[in-house]
């Protein structure tokens, strides 16, 4: 199949011309005056989003372990125009956590048309600092467990593709080196000085989760975990963009901190795409109202917003176009280590595409090339 008259974001910026599938996966670029195929009308068309973490939407959560919740999550991200994630466990005891990663398992496999694939799965408890522990459930916290980390690594087929740490941990370094060897290593819900940080980073941690969230803040004495992690051109960094977790001015600093380096992602709950009410994320209760998740003492929990919106926030708030684009898009491809596969519009990767108008509304959704949705 052959488009026309569209303005193409390609890895080097917006290209006007057309593109041809074939077999699901991008065969050519054409730049300039394309003809035959389908006229998309001078639209945009970006590649399909890339959610390295969220929890949930339209009443569903990864953590349930339930198979057929967690396929209406992914067809709820299809139709947004995310069309890889990667789901987020959270703070639950071993067992709860293997069965979500068996069913994580089992949909990877399957890939049903019409569902946002599932790339990978991030685990992002129970090592985690309990004065950092957000909406983290306390009672299933504990130390960095190497062994027992392995054993659920092994039994999704490794498909862990992020594991988070508290640096402070008794052990996080420890941990990072071997379990770097194996997936992505990310710093979270952590109070570590520069020092703490430091050393897990050079262990082999590369990435920060949902930066400024759940962490110290930035002293020109106490630098801490953000000071360590933009220092270290190899370390990415999360961004909730969903206008209530980070205020527009820190989104606009966190692209200067980490040029090139920013992932913006959802971190979305069950109640996405859901009116207000009463929630549940991993055994505790969350309250919806006006568009913020909280927990019952008050503590902001995820988001309510999926990652296109945040995407078209990231604009809103003065990121520029095409930068915000790679952050949702190739930037965390890379992350998980698909980027061979997803993350852009080049020949030989995978045809997920969002048409889109001049203010990124979503038109239509396609997956391997084949419409997936009517917008969103």
């Amino acid at each position: 199949m052959q488009y026309c008259n569209a303005e193409i974001f390609t890895p080097d910026g917006f290209v006007y011309g057309g593109f041809r599938v074939e077999g699901g996966v991008f065969a050519e670029i054409i730049p300039g005056l394309a003809r035959g195929g389908e006229d998309l009308a001078g639209a945009k068309v970006i590649p399909g989003l890339v959610d390295i973490h969220v929890h949930g939407a339209c009443g569903a959560d990864f953590s349930d372990g339930d198979p057929e919740g967690l396929r209406r999550m992914a067809a709820y991200l299809a139709s947004h125009g995310i069309t890889s994630f990667a789901p987020a466990s959270m703070t639950l005891p071993y067992d709860a956590l293997a069965g979500a990663f068996a069913a994580a398992r089992d949909l990877h496999d399957e890939q049903p048309f019409g569902c946002a694939r599932l790339e990978g799965i991030h685990m992002e408890g129970p090592f985690l600092s309990e004065n950092k522990r957000g909406a983290q459930n306390r009672e299933w916290l504990r130390a960095p467990d190497f062994d027992g980390f392995s054993g659920l690594y092994a039994g999704c087929g490794g498909l862990i593709r992020i594991a988070d740490v508290a640096p402070e941990l008794p052990g996080a370094a420890e941990f990072t080196a071997k379990a770097s060897k194996l997936c992505t290593v990310s710093v979270s819900h952590t109070d570590a000085d520069y020092g703490q940080a430091a050393a897990v980073f050079e262990a082999g941690a590369c990435h920060l989760t949902h930066l400024f969230n759940a962490m110290p803040p930035i002293h020109h004495r106490a630098p801490g975990v953000i000071g360590a992690a933009s220092e270290r051109e190899h370390v990415t960094a999360e961004l909730i963009c969903d206008g209530l977790h980070v205020h527009p001015a820190a989104v606009r600093m966190a692209f200067r901190l980490f040029p090139g380096r920013i992932c913006l992602i959802s971190d979305a709950l069950r109640c996405c795409g859901m009116p207000d009410g009463q929630y549940e994320l991993g055994g505790q209760a969350v309250f919806l109202k006006d568009r913020v998740a909280r927990l019952k003492d008050g503590t902001i929990a995820g988001s309510a917003s999926d990652l296109f919106s945040c995407l078209k926030n990231a604009v809103s708030f003065g990121i520029p176009e095409e930068e915000a684009i790679l952050a949702a898009t190739l930037i965390p491809a890379r992350r998980i280590g698909a980027d061979a596969r997803i993350g852009s519009i080049e020949p030989g990767k995978r045809a997920d595409f969002v048409v889109c108008d001049e203010k990124l509304a979503v038109r239509q959704v396609y997956m391997g090339g084949r419409s997936a949705s009517n917008g969103a």
